[in-house]
């Protein structure tokens, strides 16, 4: 800003000239509207016209610099160049000059126009118009652009008419699934005249409605054009979504110096890789300035005087295969509990698939915090096997029940094999068998052996992945519970699918979700290959004889089924969970994990993976 200087007399009138126009821009830069238009001859228009271009230029400030100053006789002339700091828009830089006149006061600015911009003339005014680039693409794994424009339909409400509001809210609800009361609440709080939105739907989705909604009066289904991906619940939890900003998401779009790079309105990334690359998927707004007749009856278009074409941005590859996502998509939309099912590639952690259902909250699927009951046997035999005590021909016990510090855990119905294999007891799930193996292991072996499948790392992520937890410390029934993944276990799903892709490949990978990111962590370091030599066949076993048989015809398919009991109820409720790798199939080598909230035994989880897998061919 130009910092004005105390006027006065001086021996070179070019100085008292200088210091009249540095007073004025000083001012006016300040946003001392009065001061400044008190500096020149018509104070009362150069208000008006000040706070004109304050509405026209809404949010901007002014950067003014005085330069070569002329005098003849009692007028004079001030060049001075601007440089408007535009919200959310490119600086806007011009040059222009002051006229100036001498009276009994001293120098004054000559009011007019001219003084905001040589251009600008009576009965004229400053329009502003900015301009977003064309969103970046998000891509799948083959550069493929995954979100596209779309059309959508506005359901929603005029309040002005509206007959019959509970009739309207009943015949809407019963088409949508909003509540009545809640689309009763909207329109009664909405301000005269302003359209209440009900639901969004895609054009298919509001055609098979439509019949049931287009003649309720007071009903209006405004369409628009909106980014989105092929389906609405597409790797929502990886991807995101494109909306109209929030003053959330508005807040975090700053530049480098802090300030706002968006506005109100404009279409950002709401959540997802959307919101995480902002910035690059966005690109930078562009603008231009119009002088254009305050007469709207003129018709007149205006003559441009500053632009900045908007910047695209660049676009964010992720490794997502769309073949796998649709698959995964429609097996857990067979399933009416909440669902989720995350796919990863053995070897390098991509993430190629990532799937909730409409009953679930997407987010689950990558930072959900579930024990992962049997699952959890796949470490536990790790850190067994890595121990040397045992090996999967060892015979071991399997009672119905155990105690262990006076509190008695049993398997499923209490099922009893007597002395088995451990590869039979692990293909039959026997809680018993391990918790009585697992006691005899130091306390930070289940732990260790965890990690070493990058369970714990804490991943640094665009979209956060929850890499579990697996106390160190447990002693006694804390122990026990562990082993089974129950206690103080905690796992997501997408966690789980990647220890499953570190036992497939034998090198553990740490997860990606973009291609060419900087790592989420350094890559775990994994049991020995004996070891894992040794889970594998076992894990086949669990398939071809075991808990998750119905997977046998599905090809070459390892995996654990897990059980895991949550709440308070008497009996407890449980998470079912099933997860596993295939090697070979259309796609390559995948492991993967699926979670049914609540559903009671992992005989569901084994069903969506078995549609899945077959939906694959």
């Amino acid at each position: 800003m130009v910092v004005p200087v105390l006027a006065g007399c001086s021996g070179d009138p070019s100085d008292d000239v200088r210091n009249a126009a540095q007073a004025f821009l000083g001012d006016w830069t300040k946003g001392d509207t009065a001061a400044a238009a008190a500096g020149t001859t018509d104070a009362a228009a150069t208000t008006s016209l000040l706070q004109q271009t304050a509405t026209d230029l809404p949010g901007a400030t002014l950067t003014a610099r005085a330069g070569k100053v002329s005098v003849q006789a009692q007028k004079a002339t001030v060049a001075w160049t601007a440089a408007w700091d535009l919200a959310a828009a490119p600086d806007w830089t011009y040059t222009a000059t002051l006229d100036l006149t001498q009276g009994d006061d001293g120098w004054q600015v000559v009011a007019g126009p001219t003084i905001v911009h040589p251009q600008l003339g009576e009965g004229q005014h400053l329009q502003l118009t900015r301009s977003l680039a064309d969103r970046a693409a998000i891509t799948d794994a083959t550069g493929a652009p995954l979100f596209t424009p779309t059309e959508v339909v506005n359901v929603g409400v005029d309040p002005a008419r509206v007959t019959d509001l509970p009739a309207l809210a009943a015949g809407l609800s019963a088409a949508t699934g909003i509540s009545a009361e809640e689309i009763t609440r909207a329109v009664q709080a909405a301000p005269a005249g302003q359209f209440v939105p009900v639901i969004t739907l895609r054009r298919p989705d509001f055609e098979a409605i439509r019949a049931r909604v287009f003649d309720l009066p007071g009903a209006v289904f405004p369409a628009e054009t909106r980014l989105l991906a092929p389906g609405p619940r597409f790797a929502v939890a990886l991807l995101g979504r494109v909306g109209a900003a929030t003053a959330e998401v508005l807040g975090e779009a700053k530049d480098a110096d802090g300030e706002a790079e968006f506005a109100a309105g404009d279409q950002l990334g709401l959540s997802g890789l959307q919101r995480a690359y902002q910035t690059q998927l966005a690109g930078t707004p562009g603008f231009s300035v119009s002088v254009i007749s305050t007469d709207r009856s003129t018709g007149d278009t205006g003559v441009v005087v500053g632009s900045a074409a908007p910047v695209p941005g660049t676009p964010v590859q992720t490794p997502l295969v769309p073949a796998l996502q649709n698959a995964a998509d429609a097996a857990v939309a067979g399933q009416p509990l909440a669902t989720h099912l995350v796919v990863v590639r053995p070897g390098t952690g991509e993430v190629l698939a990532v799937s909730s259902n409409a009953a679930a909250n997407a987010g689950n699927a990558l930072s959900g915090r579930f024990p992962p009951g049997s699952s959890m046997k796949t470490m536990t035999a790790t850190a067994l096997l890595s121990a040397g005590a045992v090996t999967p021909d060892s015979q071991v016990a399997c009672p119905g029940t155990t105690v262990v510090d006076g509190r008695e855990f049993d398997n499923e119905n209490q099922f009893d094999l007597g002395t088995v294999s451990l590869t039979e007891a692990f293909a039959r799930s026997c809680n018993t068998t391990f918790i009585q193996q697992g006691l005899t292991l130091p306390d930070d072996a289940l732990s260790k052996a965890a990690a070493s499948y990058g369970v714990g790392s804490g991943w640094t992520l665009p979209v956060g992945i929850y890499s579990g937890s697996v106390p160190a410390t447990s002693t006694g029934t804390t122990k026990a519970a562990d082993a089974i993944g129950q206690g103080q276990v905690l796992m997501s799903p997408a966690q789980l699918a990647l220890v499953a892709a570190a036992i497939a490949s034998g090198t553990p990978a740490a997860p990606v979700e973009v291609e060419g990111a900087d790592p989420a962590g350094a890559a775990p370091a994994g049991p020995s290959q004996q070891v894992l030599d040794a889970l594998r066949p076992m894990m086949r076993q669990v398939v071809l004889t075991g808990t998750a048989k119905g997977l046998a015809d599905r090809g070459e398919v390892y995996g654990k089924t897990g059980t895991a009991e949550f709440g308070d109820k008497i009996p407890p409720d449980a998470h079912g969970w099933f997860m596993g790798y295939r090697l070979g199939g259309p796609q390559g080598d995948i492991a993967f994990a699926v979670l049914v909230e609540a559903g009671q035994t992992s005989g569901l989880a084994v069903g969506v993976a078995d549609a899945f897998l077959g939906a694959l061919g």
